[in-house]
């Protein structure tokens, strides 16, 4: 699968400077952003969001269909449930409550290498703090998508970067980053002033699983930028598509995601219904033992 409408980036800030004009103030884009998503009163209006879709995940040559949904209460609170309706097995959950990793309790310990010893309580530890990481990135980049700004539980700073350009149009370029050294990029449509897109250096781990960053057995260590070993293939590129905004309750959400690895598409998720200020029940980010 291809995708569409990449970005290409046209004009950095170097251009602007060398202009002797001054780069555009990146919390100015971000909070037009956020006017044309509804406004800032109307966004910290949202306290909880219960999301429910459903995905297509390209594994090998196959095209997986996956039903979720995700269960939001802000600051940081995050459930994604996954069930795969092709396949026998249960449903499958993962997210986080504060600095606590949620796992459904038949999860077990990291598992060891084949023939090898178990793994030991402290690589255990480090293993669920991986994990930890790699989905508080992945709902960092989620609420970029919808709220045009990161979530108070994994904060970043952005600057301006330059101007992209794609038959969509001209989108200006954010870089934004957070801790555990990860480095991002937002895009901004300079027209609707809408998130389009987003895009991140992967891992070598993720162009093995052919698959996006974070959505693996052990997702990786971090989300920043990592240097290839010499001689190895080019790290792919994750980038995420954000499309179909439509009105629920005065806020503007994507009802469409792409996910993609350089050129190759990854996921199509579509978006069903937001329900917005629900009632969740406490019990869902509990870490169960």
């Amino acid at each position: 699968m291809r995708v569409s409408g990449q970005f290409l980036i046209a004009a950095l800030v170097a251009t602007s400077a060398a202009a002797q004009t001054p780069a555009p103030d990146p919390q100015a884009i971000l909070g037009a952003a956020r006017a044309a998503l509804g406004g800032d009163a109307r966004i910290a209006a949202v306290k909880t969001l219960v999301v429910t879709g459903r995905t297509r995940q390209v594994r090998g040559d196959n095209l997986v269909p996956i039903e979720f949904e995700l269960s939001v209460e802000l600051p940081d609170k995050y459930l994604r449930k996954d069930e795969v309706p092709a396949q026998e097995s249960g449903p499958t959950a993962t997210g986080f409550s504060g600095d606590l990793l949620l796992e459904p309790p038949n999860a077990g310990p990291p598992a060891g290498r084949a023939g090898g010893t178990p793994p030991t309580a402290e690589q255990q530890a480090a293993i669920r703090a991986t994990r930890l990481i790699a989905v508080k990135q992945d709902f960092a980049r989620l609420m970029l998508g919808l709220f045009a700004s990161a979530p108070a539980s994994y904060p970043l700073t952005f600057t301006y970067v330059g101007q992209a350009e794609a038959p969509q149009g001209m989108a200006d370029v954010l870089e934004g980053k957070g801790a555990q050294n990860l480095t991002i990029r937002l895009f901004v449509h300079r027209d609707t002033h809408l998130p389009v897109m987003l895009s991140w250096q992967g891992t070598a781990a993720d162009g093995r699983r052919g698959g996006p960053a974070g959505r693996g057995p052990v997702p990786p260590a971090s989300g920043g930028d990592v240097a290839p070993p010499a001689g190895a293939a080019a790290i792919p590129e994750n980038r995420l598509y954000f499309a179909d905004y439509r009105d629920v309750d005065g806020v503007k959400f994507p009802f469409r995601l792409r996910r993609a690895l350089g050129a190759e598409t990854t996921e199509e998720t579509t978006f069903d219904r937001y329900r917005v200020n629900a009632k969740i029940d406490p019990r869902k980010f509990e870490v169960r033992k």
